[in-house]
């Protein structure tokens, strides 16, 4: 039963492909006013991949919220793999999954095996985290959506925040990049199997192994890439670390099929608004276009980015070796000079 509905097909976006530009979330988000308490360490004001509160010296939480339309058609596939970019955030704090919600909207004539299915990819992809769901939010929508909201628990003096990278920095990745293209070309059935297999294989890869070797090290910045591709998100990371990477294009992992799929011009509505929020700080030099492109593709539960002390980076670029799905070197950083935040070279 569970293969009988094609989720995707009753969604216009795909996973974080569905994400608000990260320009336009600033500007709705621009005027708020923001109430401070010296308890709460990270806020919705930073740009970060959750909120941080300090319960006492030795505890703070940390807490997430994530969901979004269906990126496979299988309602497991696509539970397992909403769970697992939700719990990313707590992760990329350097925090452990304590406690999660499901946030849940369904058609009113989806199968009850259909709802169940996606429901029980949840709980499983959770249990593996350590986590537990303890309850949740359904309602009745046109379209499909699922996610969670997380709480995790993290020291307060080990918080990995996206804005503490320092010059001299080694920037670290997880996972390769090109899952946005995938999906946008899976959609029109125009990926292959084989490359589809390992898409899902990445999407539902928890960031734990990443999470319990990193905080082992001298990691000064961290965030997930997802909604807002590589570019957006390191771009986040230099503007709030007032520093610029140079990334080595040739050394992140960019997937094979996605690359030739992005010169058929088969890309994701989100890399053009990752494009139009980023590219203007990215000095781009002799980077082939469909290379470009997949580091703007929006990744749904990507890797972890790291910006690590050069001192321990080689150190932990071996103990990612084998636990992670791509462990690359692809950059440094460096002081901020003046005008673009980041150099392809």
């Amino acid at each position: 039963m569970e293969n009988e509905v094609k989720l995707t097909k009753l969604a216009q976006c795909a996973g974080c492909g569905a994400k608000v530009g990260a320009g336009t979330l600033a500007q709705l988000l621009e005027g708020l006013k923001v109430h401070r308490d010296p308890n709460l360490l990270v806020g919705f004001d930073k740009s970060d991949d959750a909120s941080v509160y300090k319960v006492s010296d030795d505890l703070a939480l940390v807490q997430t919220v994530d969901f979004f339309p269906p990126i496979a058609d299988d309602p497991y596939l696509f539970g397992q793999i909403a769970a697992t970019n939700a719990l990313s955030d707590v992760y990329a704090m350097g925090g452990e999954p304590r406690l999660a919600l499901n946030l849940m909207c369904v058609p009113e004539d989806m199968p009850r095996e259909a709802v169940h299915a996606m429901l029980r990819g949840g709980y499983d992809k959770v249990y593996e985290a350590g986590c537990l769901i303890t309850g949740g939010h359904s309602i009745f929508d046109k379209e499909p959506k699922y996610g969670l909201s997380v709480t995790g628990f993290v020291h307060p003096d080990h918080i990995l925040t996206n804005s503490g990278a320092q010059p001299g920095d080694v920037l670290l990745l997880t996972k390769p990049l090109g899952i946005g293209v995938l999906t946008t070309a899976n959609k029109a059935e125009l990926a292959s199997p084989e490359a589809m297999e390992r898409a899902y294989g990445l999407m539902t890869t928890l960031n734990k192994a990443a999470r319990d070797a990193m905080v082992r090290y001298r990691v000064h910045a961290c965030t997930d890439v997802t909604g807002f591709g590589l570019m957006g998100h390191l771009l986040e990371m230099t503007q709030g670390s007032d520093v610029e990477a140079h990334l080595s294009v040739g050394d992140i992992d960019l997937i094979p099929e996605a690359l030739e799929l992005a010169k058929m011009g088969l890309l994701p509505e989100g890399m053009y608004r990752n494009r139009t929020f980023a590219e203007p700080w990215v000095e781009v030099g002799d980077t082939p276009l469909h290379c470009q492109d997949l580091l703007f593709d929006p990744q749904t539960a990507g890797g972890l980015l790291m910006a690590v002390h050069p001192g321990d980076a080689q150190a932990l670029y071996r103990e990612l070796e084998g636990a992670v799905p791509s462990a690359q070197r692809i950059g440094r950083v460096e002081e901020y000079r003046g005008g673009k935040r980041i150099f392809l070279e």
